[in-house]
């Protein structure tokens, strides 16, 4: 059953769509004397999925109220934090690799209860912030609707995605937010209020892959779209050829992506296109993770430290995948738990980089990669490719001109301070090759790019910290990317 769905090895790029799975309480790293980082449980220290971003807080608190209660609950948190001079900040599954959702010393806030509202009507829903995208696929199915933009992986929260501006593989759209229609949220002074594109639509340009920064999301308005059954074909050819057959396959299916060979002989080399079309057929149930998908999971974690495997599953994913693939429905593609994949090597963990390229540039970016990425000892384990539409609303937009290709890629680092070091030399490598395609870096992952880095991807960059200091102005929302980039322009 699951065969006919995904395949082969479709999950095992999935997981390039989001973090490892991980959040744990620490009190911080232990080196030996090779530099190994050795994360410990704890209290009074909040990490993210990158296990890299070990941070003191002053409490963390999950809170299950909803409605009203929540709004109650969070405005007393709120302004315990406020009036001892403590940042806030709210989080889900912070899947984040940078801190982005850990206030330093301050309030850390986990929303765990679900609420779901159906309008079929209008083809939306009413979405608790806290709520998650599995949650919500479950809901939305026996309506026959879909998400009609969310991550690759369903464990992320819903106000979250709008928050890192985060996007999916459906194909007509752009980031999530650009299918939000109005989202609920707490000010600093603890007011209550609605932001949309006609109602405060500075707060919500400025929210929308605002990383909290501006205020704490109580609940969110999501367009939703018909689910359908979807059939896959598959074209491989070279990497430098992709962009136009990308650009071509987008204008006819509502779903495709892309994925890249990485093994060191034919790095970058070589690339498969995978697109979905709408089938007149009985849609699929979502099932969540299959068997293969568990079976790919060894495949794709022996790439580490062997190119042998890396060229072998390039094989399988371009041969078997492509044989054994079948009928999808469009929420089941995007319904894969992140888990499946996860890392279980204590002395690894998982890393993701994203950079989102002009078509016009992406052969140009792809020989920049080929340059920098072998240089570095990282395993990289998985690009996927994605399309993004233009996104001229979000303040801090990585599409705010056109069109971009999305390259997820997916390194296993080894958990030491060499490694560390390797990586942000890599990342200012790559970062300042993107820039010289009119391209961007993507925020929610290390915090490795240089402060010109930042503004040569965002702009608006300045903008958005003048914005949030007038709606903030004694800084409560506060978090790690605030901290070491926005706070200082």
């Amino acid at each position: 059953m699951s065969l006919t769905r995904r395949g082969l090895l479709l999950a095992a790029g999935a997981v390039a769509g989001g973090a490892a799975a991980r959040l744990t309480m620490s009190k911080g790293p232990s080196m030996d004397g090779l530099g190994m980082i050795t994360p410990k449980s704890g209290e009074g220290v909040l990490n993210d999925a990158s296990l890299l971003s070990e941070t003191p807080i002053f409490r963390h608190s999950v809170l299950k109220d909803q409605g009203e209660a929540l709004v109650t609950a969070l405005r007393a948190e709120m302004k315990e934090a406020r009036v001892a001079g403590r940042a806030f900040n709210i989080g889900a599954a912070r899947h984040s690799m940078g801190g982005q959702a850990i206030p330093a010393g301050g309030h850390a806030v986990t929303l765990d209860a679900p609420q779901i509202e159906i309008d079929s009507a209008s083809k939306t829903f009413r979405v608790q912030a806290g709520t998650r995208w599995h949650q919500v696929i479950a809901a939305l199915e026996p309506a026959g609707l879909s998400p009609k933009v969310m991550q690759s992986n369903a464990d992320f929260g819903v106000a979250a995605t709008y928050s890192v501006n985060a996007h999916g593989w459906p194909t007509a759209f752009g980031p999530m937010g650009s299918t939000v229609r109005e989202v609920q949220m707490l000010l600093a002074d603890g007011s209550l209020i609605t932001a949309s594109r006609s109602e405060n639509p500075q707060i919500f340009a400025a929210a929308m892959g605002g990383y909290g920064l501006i205020g704490q999301i109580t609940s969110l308005v999501v367009e939703a779209e018909a689910n359908m059954a979807l059939a896959p074909s598959f074209v491989q050819m070279p990497a430098d050829d992709f962009a136009a057959a990308f650009a071509a396959a987008v204008a006819a299916s509502p779903m495709t992506y892309g994925r890249l060979s990485v093994d060191r002989e034919g790095f970058f080399d070589s690339a498969m296109l995978v697109s979905y079309t709408p089938v007149d057929e009985p849609i699929p149930p979502v099932t969540g993770s299959g068997l293969m998908s568990r079976v790919a999971r060894p495949i794709f974690r022996a790439q580490v430290g062997n190119e042998w495997v890396k060229r072998r599953r390039w094989g399988l994913e371009t041969g078997p995948n492509v044989w054994l693939a079948g009928t999808a429905s469009r929420s089941g593609l995007m319904a894969e738990p992140v888990v499946t994949l996860d890392d279980h090597d204590p002395a690894r963990t998982d890393i993701l980089h994203e950079y989102f390229v002009p078509p016009e540039g992406f052969a140009g970016f792809l020989a920049a990669c080929r340059q920098i990425i072998p240089q570095s000892y990282q395993e990289l384990l998985n690009v996927t490719l994605r399309w993004v539409e233009q996104d001229a609303t979000s303040v801090l937009s990585y599409a705010p001109k056109g069109p971009r290709i999305a390259a997820v890629m997916l390194f296993s680092q080894e958990l030491s301070t060499r490694a560390e070091a390797d990586m942000q030399r890599m990342s200012e490598a790559l970062n300042g090759a993107v820039a010289l395609f009119s391209g961007a870096y993507y925020l929610p992952y290390r915090p490795h790019a240089r402060v010109d880095q930042l503004l040569g991807s965002y702009a608006r960059a300045p903008e958005f910290a003048a914005f949030k200091r007038q709606t903030d102005p004694n800084l409560l929302f506060r978090n790690a990317l605030w901290d070491k980039y926005l706070g200082n322009l």
